[in-house]
């Protein structure tokens, strides 16, 4: 367990920073909707956004994922100083082709957003090709975030990579709280832009402290350039199937209510807030410990960090899936209701919250489950498993949208997303031999009985107290983290009953600190 406590000691600290940043970013979120609301400007801007960044989204991810076992691997036969020779190589090599993509993307703008968004028109569709063009320049700086951000992961650098979303989340508060009401939603996609900025600069310093120096090299014929595309090709497909599937998901939101794409975009992001403050912080940690114990050919080690990982996330989502379930009504309502946000607004976004949280385990074991791979240096698995998800999830997109509107885009996700996860376990098992799905049946299966028992208290608490609220939105806020408090002590108390591992050791550890200072 030394290792898996090293790698949960790591999460900690990523977590610290990530939560903060999410609560930024969701702050963030709420105000863009008082601001903006859930019309067709709202609409208009993420489409704009989609298009601007899906195609970086793809390299920029495909990147990060191949270049830290490559750059474990360098750092071990070769060097630091070879090592960070590279990492100039690369990053000169990205900054090129991020310039052709900006170049390419302004040029086509109009026919990008045709195919983003089929049902935009007239003053809708001009304004979207307006905002597209502007962000232009996010393609550049994220391809130079991701490059970082892997040189420094691989380093087992976390602080900054995870800290770059503060100044990120900050300049967009900044901008809606001084000047959203002048500067419109034009003013916000240039808030965009900087805000891509400074997600680069954050991490400068850092690397300087290992040791990199920046330095004009472009060397094409580089073994590991070519490894690296190698096995960023891959990825890369298995990033644009599954940016083909937000598009599609995008486009028929398009024809349907408006304010359909707003509700399914706030949707995603209140589940993303578990998926990016616990799950990619574990992923995160776990996925350079991966890499160098493949690096070492110890399967043993790689298993026993790869089994710590997947039971937090399921001990974390499962719950989590629950209460959202249940609360997602009053959690709209509470955090996002108001101003330019009305009813209408808050029903929509709730059932997106409802149905895209079905599939919130799975998209957390996905994660972590292609780390996996990825530290195995097998880029092609997750691109093939990946592909037949996103044909499920077009097939069910089509036909769940008829009858379900935008709730059956959310709930199509979340099939594919569960189709997935069992194509990647049945495969890790034939590429890896005995992975004890047992042991994680056993924590799923005692995680869902102490969550369905933290559900029904809560809901019975909030509903409960909700008549003694008589529409008093402090009151209400109150009620609302009364009944989860309550909710997330019993599931503890209840993990810790039923002898989940994990939760014994984080449990057992803070009685014995606490202990600790009693004597001190």
């Amino acid at each position: 367990m030394s290792k898996a406590k090293k790698a949960a000691k790591s999460a900690a600290i990523i977590m610290f920073f990530t939560l903060a940043s999410k609560f930024l970013g969701f702050l963030r979120e709420v105000l863009i909707a008082k601001k903006f609301g859930s019309g067709w400007e709202t609409d208009t801007y993420f489409i704009a956004m989609t298009a601007t960044t899906m195609v970086m989204t793809m390299i920029g991810a495909a990147i990060n994922t191949t270049v830290i076992p490559l750059f474990s691997e360098i750092e071990v036969r070769h060097g630091k100083e070879r090592k960070i020779d590279y990492m100039n190589n690369i990053l000169n090599v990205v900054f090129f082709i991020a310039i052709i993509i900006m170049i390419l993307g302004w040029i086509f703008s109009p026919a990008i957003i045709k195919i983003v968004a089929r049902g935009f028109e007239g003053k809708q569709f001009d304004l979207a090709v307006k905002l597209n063009r502007i962000g232009i320049p996010i393609v550049l700086f994220m391809g130079m975030t991701y490059i970082f951000k892997g040189f420094l992961e691989s380093s087992e650098s976390f602080t900054a990579p995870a800290a770059m979303s503060l100044p990120f989340n900050l300049i967009y508060i900044g901008f809606l709280l001084a000047l959203a009401s002048k500067q419109g939603i034009v003013g916000l996609m240039v808030a965009s832009v900087v805000a891509a900025l400074s997600q680069v600069l954050i991490q400068i310093p850092s690397a300087k402290k290992l040791g990199y120096k920046y330095k004009f090299k472009i060397d094409l014929k580089d073994r590991y350039l070519r490894k690296a595309l190698a096995l960023t090709l891959p990825v890369l497909i298995g990033s644009a199937i599954n940016e083909l599937n937000i598009i599609v998901d995008k486009s028929l939101a398009s024809g349907l209510t408006k304010g359909s794409i707003s509700a399914l975009n706030y949707g995603s992001r209140i589940n993303s807030i578990v998926l990016g403050v616990f799950v990619t912080a574990i992923a995160t940690v776990i996925f350079p410990m991966l890499s160098k114990e493949s690096n070492k050919e110890n399967l043993d080690s790689l298993k026993e960090i790869m089994g710590y990982g997947i039971n937090i996330v399921l001990i974390i989502t499962i719950p989590a899936t629950i209460g959202l379930i249940i609360l997602a009504g009053p959690f709209v309502r509470i955090f996002f209701q108001g101003g330019a946000f009305d009813s209408t607004a808050t029903l929509m976004t709730s059932q997106a919250v409802i149905f895209y949280s079905i599939g919130m385990v799975a998209m957390a074991l996905n994660i972590t489950l292609n780390k996996v791979y990825y530290s195995l240096q097998d880029t092609r698995t997750p691109m093939i498993n990946g592909a037949i998800s996103v044909g499920i999830n077009i097939v069910l997109n089509l036909i769940l949208v008829r009858f379900m509107g935008h709730r059956g885009l959310a709930l199509a996700t979340s099939i594919a997303s569960i189709s997935t996860t069992l194509l990647l376990i049945n495969s890790l098992r034939k590429k890896l031999g005995n992975i004890n799905i047992k042991k994680y049946l056993s924590c799923f299966t005692k995680s869902i009985v102490a969550s369905i028992v933290m559900g029904i208290t809560v809901y019975a608490i909030y509903n409960g107290l909700f008549p003694m609220v008589d529409g008093r939105k402090i009151l209400d806020l109150l009620a609302f983290l009364l009944s989860v408090g309550i909710g997330v002590a019993i599931y503890f108390v209840l993990c810790y009953v039923f002898k989940i591992e994990e939760i014994q050791f984080i449990i057992d550890r803070l009685r014995m600190k606490v202990q600790k200072n009693k004597t001190d």
